[in-house]
């Protein structure tokens, strides 16, 4: 693997976990942003990068050719790219609504606003008791 590459991993992962370890939402989610990118570029890395050959099957072989890209982790990683978006957007909602409804993002505050278990009343009712069958 080429030593950039493997150096901008290593600078998204440490960034990313620096991220999560934020007190605020909104940093919270750009380290899962950059985590993600740095294992997105990590999968993408192990199918060769700067491969000249394309990735075609010749007639009569039964696997690709010495030195072409491996299409696999391409096909993954346009895959993740667009699980990865969906889970942003709804991940940077939840900020956004949590924003709203407790006028902060701090996870402190958050944890503060929340009510303890023992008092919160369930929106489920308790289960009716079972009737007795007469024997």
């Amino acid at each position: 693997m080429d030593p950039v590459i493997s150096l901008s991993i290593g600078g998204l992962v440490a960034v990313g976990v620096y991220m999560f370890l934020a007190h605020d939402l909104p940093r919270v989610l750009i380290g899962f942003v950059l985590f993600g990118s740095a294992v997105n570029l990590t999968i993408f890395a192990s199918g060769r990068l700067g491969a000249t050959l394309p990735p075609f099957v010749a007639p009569g072989a039964d696997a690709l050719a010495a030195g072409t890209s491996n299409p696999l982790p391409q096909a993954l990683i346009l895959t993740a790219i667009v699980i990865g978006f969906g889970l942003t957007v709804f991940a940077l909602m939840l900020v956004v609504r949590a924003n709203r409804e407790f006028s902060s993002v701090d996870a402190a505050d958050l944890n503060a606003a929340e009510t303890p278990i023992d008092t919160a009343k369930s929106p489920i009712p308790p289960p009716a008791p079972l009737a007795k069958k007469a024997a």
